[in-house]
């Protein structure tokens, strides 16, 4: 309007010279160019945040699981190892000795009567030559008493006779305690642990070697107690050899009676108190007959001796999961062709780690929900 009105005002007059007319003009422009920088001037609008979509959380579904049918086992396992049907520790009756002589090192072969050990018997020897040498006093004495036996007094006869008698003994115990500084093989066989060095003094009965017949092994397994009930002798068993692999076997022997009741299986027992060592002796193990002996298997190889107890075959079974119970209710939920739910009441059987066994309540094809 007022551009308007100065041009009406300009033109009206028709006396305004060209000067102010260009000066109205340069006037209009600064005007319109006012105008215009005056809209770049304001501040641009902000673009709408777009905001990611809001996902509902979903609530996590039960696992399903079909009724089916399969074999269940019950097992028992035991722990053990390859041992020799013939194997001995070695010992020396002599106390306080050091020995002489060591012969043999672990994994030599020996034959029966071979020498293992020597001791030092230097002491010995020397009290038997001065004991000899009594003896042969006391025997030129003892002529005599005999030529005088009449004449002396009986009693007096008697206690020069026994004192005779107490030396020929007690050179006779000191020739025995030298013929057992030697120690000797029991039976051919393999040298499977030298417990002393050369030089070492020695206790009565502490172990010096261990000889096994390595050519004639057996499986030999230790059960716990409450195991040992469950199964007998003749029964099939699975033998997991460590590097050999599994082997079937049978089940040859039971431990008796005392080994059972110990369980200790360790026969690590040292010679003490005047005592032979404690004998790791097979019947204090569950003895294994293998199908086939495997090769390169060597005595103490470490093994599990695993024996089927029960077995039931097409055993209607569930995961042990989707058992529930309330007391002495024993239950599952079944779906049902609508998806719907129901609560069933079952009866179980046999079960393992993972499975159990319905003897009642279902069938095979319906569908239990887990925990």
């Amino acid at each position: 309007m007022f551009m308007k009105w100065r041009t009406a005002d300009f033109s009206r007059k028709g006396a305004v010279p060209k000067r102010g007319k260009r000066t109205a003009l340069i006037v209009l422009g600064a005007i319109l160019a006012a105008t215009m920088s005056g809209c770049s001037l304001l501040p641009s609008e902000s673009e709408e945040e777009v905001l990611p979509p809001i996902t509902p959380p979903t609530i996590s579904k039960k696992p399903e699981y079909e009724v089916r049918t399969e074999t269940l086992e019950k097992k028992v396992s035991g722990s053990g190892k390859m041992m020799s049907q013939r194997e001995e520790k070695v010992y020396f009756t002599l106390d306080g000795m050091h020995i002489k002589e060591l012969n043999v090192k672990t994994g030599d072969k020996v034959k029966k009567g071979q020498v293992l050990a020597v001791l030092d018997v230097t002491s010995v020897e020397k009290e038997i030559r001065g004991k000899r040498l009594q003896i042969r006093k006391s025997e030129v004495q003892m002529k005599e008493t005999l030529r005088k036996k009449d004449e002396m007094d009986p009693v007096e006869f008697e206690e020069a006779t026994i004192a005779f008698e107490e030396l020929r003994q007690e050179l006779a115990d000191l020739e025995e305690k030298l013929g057992q500084s030697t120690l000797t093989a029991p039976f051919g066989g393999t040298v499977i642990a030298v417990q002393v060095e050369k030089g070492a003094s020695v206790k009565a009965y502490d172990p010096i070697a261990t000889i096994a017949d390595t050519s004639n092994l057996v499986v030999a397994a230790t059960f716990a107690k409450e195991d040992l009930e469950k199964f007998t002798s003749g029964m099939k068993a699975e033998v997991d050899i460590n590097g050999a692999g599994k082997v079937a076997g049978k089940i040859k022997a039971m431990p008796t009676a005392e080994a059972s009741s110990n369980n200790n299986g360790n026969g690590s027992g040292q010679g003490q108190g005047g005592s032979p060592p404690a004998k790791e002796t097979l019947d204090q193990y569950v003895l294994v007959t293998l199908a086939k002996m495997p090769k390169n298997v060597e005595r103490g190889t470490p093994l599990t001796v695993s024996i089927v107890t029960q077995r039931t075959e097409n055993a209607i079974v569930i995961p042990v999961s989707a058992l529930r119970s309330i007391g002495s209710r024993t239950y599952v939920q079944v779906i049902e062709n609508d998806g719907s739910k129901r609560e069933v009441d079952v009866e179980v059987g046999q079960q393992t780690s993972t499975d159990v066994e319905i003897l009642k309540g279902l069938t095979v094809g319906q569908k239990v929900v887990g925990r």
